[in-house]
């Protein structure tokens, strides 16, 4: 148990530089690494050999971080049934981040579309409310706000979660299930909504926190 996480966290480097010089799974990598004492963190991505999750990559990681937007459809079906196999059997832990709703490891691991019910760019502020404060992922964390954020609204399809961490709203009523726990055959899931790549979202403590949780929960350290 004392042994570090392996984590490593995979986007497709579609991300305006301007705002992610290292992509999106720079920026969360670098929230993951301080704490070194507790993640040992890498990072992948879409052209990298294996789609940048190989099966001897994957054997050694604990929990594999997600971040997808614009290329779900180039994301191949054996990488998937790679990752399902180290979710349900093997005990690998999987975040899915933002529009991760819809890759196809998520929608595979939780037998759902990701469907969502309206987007919108520029929506103003994000108010998240903790729903579940004793869960782990919500470990330390009150209830906040991102001041500028991308809007999702329901319906979201996302399968039964067993519990729901965090519920967002945003003006116009518009409103989301935003933290979603998932215990899937022998493995963690957990899905996080705020972070879409034109927003600073992943720079900010509160969201850095917990991503951290939610690697830890998704590990079983928690």
């Amino acid at each position: 148990m004392a042994d570090k996480i392996r984590v490593l966290v995979w986007s497709e480097h579609t991300a305006p530089k301007e705002m992610y010089p290292h992509d999106i799974n720079g920026a969360v990598a670098d929230g993951l690494r301080q704490d070194p004492a507790s993640f040992e963190v890498s990072t992948a991505e879409l052209v990298d050999p294996g789609q940048g999750v190989p099966e001897e990559t994957l054997a050694r990681t604990d929990v594999l971080v997600w971040w997808g937007h614009l290329l779900h459809g180039a994301v191949r079906d054996e990488t998937v049934d790679r990752i399902e196999r180290h979710v349900k059997e093997r005990g690998m832990g999987f975040l899915a981040l933002h529009s991760a709703h819809m890759a196809k490891p998520f929608t595979r691991l939780i037998g759902d579309d990701g469907r969502i019910g309206g987007v919108r760019h520029n929506a103003g502020p994000e108010s998240i409310k903790v729903l579940a404060p004793d869960h782990p992922v919500a470990a330390g964390v009150s209830d906040f706000v991102i001041e500028d954020e991308e809007m999702y609204d329901e319906e979201f399809g996302c399968g039964k979660p067993d519990t729901v961490v965090f519920h967002s709203t945003f003006p116009g009523g518009h409103e989301f299930r935003s933290g979603c726990a998932y215990t899937i055959g022998a493995g963690r899931v957990f899905y996080f909504r705020p972070g879409h790549e034109e927003n600073p979202t992943y720079y900010r403590e509160d969201v850095r926190r917990i991503i951290r949780n939610a690697v830890r929960w998704c590990a079983g350290r928690v």
